[in-house]
């Protein structure tokens, strides 16, 4: 299990945005840095947990948090431009300011992991809510087995933070796979099939593995149970879920998935906590 969550700051704090950056025709990173100099150093994260980011006048949207490798005092949020407050999060530039809270929710269980090989199985801007979690693992590298991280996008162009992948390649006993499932132009000089294709051949001990899914849900079923047939145990599959997370307590009962609120008990499960509510249709 993960170790205890920071306490929240349930009222909002003010943040600047110091830069933004396009990371795809709809997706878009903002790196903000909290404006009062003793919150900032106050605030801490777990590798998994999101922050509700408030979009004065809007409203608010809840937002994985990636950490930021060169500058710790900065917050790094990637967002896809789908409704009206990611929209105007979209147009911010620096300079503006926003509103924080969080952070919220339970993040990946990195004490678990420590040991054991990991594997990271994520599709589309399924990675931002990994980021952090590989960046423990840089950190603290001999603390942890062989990695391999394993990318799915649908078209070439929807892949994400390609300096970050490129600098994964080179860190030790790491391997690094990315796979497009739509792809039959020139651009794309990687693989063209599906994740689940790769879990069974990458150089990793999956007996002796912790495995960290974030993505499409159906993506995460299929990749689950592949790893479920190859030897991982249930309580070492664990999922990061999305749901409309509104307020980040529980209370306006928006992100409910069956006993759970995935806001306030998630949004990371284990499989054995949460595969057969997944396999639910429309739940």
């Amino acid at each position: 299990m993960s170790q205890a969550a920071p306490t929240p700051t349930r009222v909002p704090m003010s943040a600047e945005v110091v830069e933004r950056q396009q990371e795809s025709s709809d997706v878009f990173t903002l790196r903000i840095r909290l404006t009062d100099p003793q919150l900032r150093q106050q605030y801490t994260f777990q590798p998994g947990q999101f922050n509700m980011v408030y979009l004065h006048g809007v409203g608010e949207v809840a937002i994985s948090i990636v950490s930021d490798r060169e500058d710790h005092t900065l917050l790094n949020h990637t967002i896809r431009a789908v409704g009206r407050a990611t929209r105007g999060l979209e147009q911010l530039q620096p300079g503006q300011q926003i509103g924080l809270r969080g952070p919220y929710g339970r993040g990946w269980p990195m004490e678990l992991a420590k040991g054991k090989e990991l594997v990271i199985v994520t599709g589309g801007l399924g990675c931002a809510p990994v980021v952090a979690a590989i960046t423990a693992v840089e950190q603290q590298r001999s603390e942890y087995g062989r990695l391999a991280i394993v990318e799915g996008v649908r078209h070439h162009q929807d892949l994400i933070y390609p300096d970050r992948f490129q600098h994964w390649r080179q860190m030790e006993r790491t391997e690094v796979v990315l796979c497009c499932s739509e792809e039959k132009a020139a651009p794309w000089p990687w693989h063209t099939d599906r994740v689940t294709s790769h879990l069974q051949e990458m150089d990793i001990d999956l007996k002796n593995a912790v495995a960290l899914l974030c993505g499409p849900e159906g993506m995460m079923v299929a990749a689950a149970e592949t790893l479920l047939q190859q030897g991982v145990s249930a309580d070492r599959i664990w999922l990061s879920l999305e749901r409309n997370m509104q307020c980040g307590d529980g209370f306006c009962g928006h992100c409910q998935l069956g006993r759970y609120f995935i806001c306030r008990d998630g949004p990371v499960f284990n499989w054995g906590e949460i595969g057969d509510l997944l396999k639910v249709k429309g739940l």
